[in-house]
């Protein structure tokens, strides 16, 4: 057995693969609280996430438990886990979602010398969502804490941690913090000193560890906790989209994922750093050695889940509503920026709805233009990623959002590409579980992952002509009313 661990925003995963077998053997979750706040505010414990883990792994029995040889784990990007120098957490974390940091980032961009120069020497812009501006607001509204800081971890670092003792990073999960240079694949000192130039930062940054590596070993209490054998090897991990990539088979340059989850993400694989002078698209490496230039929209399933809950109708009534109402929702448009905006980057933007009259003013309008809104926001991180050189064949589709056949026929409609999706679709866990298999047995990733994953092609989707033809112009048509509204959130 191989052990995949994913930390979300929703929820802790772990998942047992069968190696032997190829295939899911077990798979538990334990749901996770969300600390909000009206300026922005997104936090959690750190403590929940472990003691998630913990719920998940008294699910599995302990003769499957015995059989683990390694493990990895998996992520949520960004967020800020405080260290002091014993290991203790001095703060709640802030997370990806977190908006509360838009000045930060401001300062910081303004102290390294503009976007364009960040844009430059790191890779990417310096986003609310990332750890950096964190950093610096640690350091104003928790003063006390910011003076203790030893270690800055991201959250499946902070796992890792506590698996094994050791405080380290790689690149995958590290390009999305502020503070790397993506090209040359280390810690950049220079945007250190703009977060804080009265104290050296590169003390509080973990070591990089190379991808397919063992970070250590699970450490004697952790093991007692868990139920695992002791000292079984952990692997490095990695983000949570790097782990879906692995888990949907995206680890050569042409595959394309799109991953339907409280925020959605759309990525490719590329052999060299993709740097979007707009900044739009985050040049991120991968967890197995190359690039995963991305986008990210915080909003995705988030729209469909709160309108869904405003109308009271169940999940397993949501496609039924959706597919008896036309594309287009019969002219309801929705921006779905409910928690936000990183794509178009805009921290302070609302969810707005447009095109209401007495005639579509309904449930199921609303519902499909829930939908529809959030499958807009990442056809228009497709856009990015051709005008950069990709050009993908199909869509390799993972999230919560997937396991609907209207969103996955909805993705292909918009898109204008077949929607393929992997049996087991479990995206990061499944992703950290073959990680740890290749951390253990070594050899080349992509036959490793054509070797274990296989196509669903129950659940494979083609674009629809007509379809496709007509969201054409409803596509352009959103795009409209997000460019009508930016200047009110910017």
């Amino acid at each position: 057995m191989y052990l995949g661990i994913d930390i979300g925003t929703q929820g802790v995963k772990a998942l047992l693969y069968d190696a032997d077998a190829a295939r899911i053997a077990a798979v538990q979750q334990a749901p996770l609280e969300l600390i909000s706040e009206p300026d922005g505010t997104r936090e959690q414990l750190a403590s929940w996430w472990v003691q998630g883990l913990l719920q998940c792994l008294q699910g599995f029995a302990p003769a499957e438990r015995a059989r683990v040889r390694a493990l990895a784990v998996s992520g949520q990007q960004h967020g800020c886990v405080a260290l002091d120098a014993a290991g203790a957490v001095l703060a709640p974390v802030k997370l990806w979602c977190d908006t509360a940091t838009e000045v930060e980032c401001e300062e910081i961009t303004a102290a390294f010398g503009g976007r364009e120069r960040c844009l430059a020497e790191l890779g990417n812009p310096i986003l609310p969502g990332y750890t950096a501006s964190k950093i610096r607001w640690l350091k104003k509204h928790r003063p006390q804490a910011y003076a203790r800081l030893h270690t800055v971890l991201l959250p499946h670092d902070y796992i890792n941690f506590y698996l094994t003792g050791e405080r380290v990073a790689e690149c995958g999960d590290a390009s999305g913090t502020g503070l790397f240079d993506v090209r040359r694949r280390r810690w950049h000192a220079g945007i250190l000193q703009a977060v804080d130039a009265e104290r050296d930062l590169a003390d509080t940054l973990p070591p990089l560890a190379a991808p397919g590596s063992v970070i250590g070993q699970l450490g004697a209490q952790a093991a007692r906790e868990l139920g695992l054998p002791p000292g079984i090897p952990v692997g490095t991990g990695g983000g949570d989209n790097m782990m879906a990539a692995i888990g949907t088979g995206n680890v050569s340059a042409g595959a394309l994922t799109v991953s339907l989850g409280t925020s959605g993400t759309l990525f490719a694989c590329a052999d060299e750093a993709v740097v979007d002078e707009q900044g739009e698209m985050a040049a991120f490496c991968s967890s197995s050695g190359s690039w995963l230039p991305l986008v990210c929209t915080m909003n995705c399933t988030v729209s469909t889940e709160l309108t869904r809950g405003l109308l009271n109708v169940a999940v397993a009534d949501l496609d039924a509503r959706v597919d008896a109402v036309p594309p287009g929702a019969q002219g309801v448009v929705t921006l779905p920026f409910f928690n936000g905006e990183r794509t178009p980057n805009l921290p302070r933007g609302k969810g707005c709805l447009f095109g209401l009259d007495p005639g579509n003013y309904r449930a199921d309008n609303l519902l499909r233009s829930a939908m529809e809104a959030a499958v807009y926001g990442l056809r228009a991180g497709l856009d990015r990623l051709v005008q950069r050189g990709c050009a993908p064949a199909a869509v390799r589709l993972t999230g919560g959002g997937a396991r609907s056949a209207a969103w996955r026929q909805m993705v292909a409609d918009i898109f204008a590409l077949p929607v393929t999706l992997q049996h087991g679709d479990e995206g990061a866990a499944l992703g950290a579980a073959l990680q740890a298999m290749w951390t253990l047995q070594g050899g080349d990733l992509q036959a490793l992952v054509d070797e274990h994953l296989a196509l669903d092609t129950s659940r494979a989707c083609a674009p629809d002509p007509d379809r496709t033809q007509l969201y054409h112009g409803l596509y352009q048509d959103y795009l409209r009313h997000v460019g009508a509204v930016s200047g009110l959130y910017a």
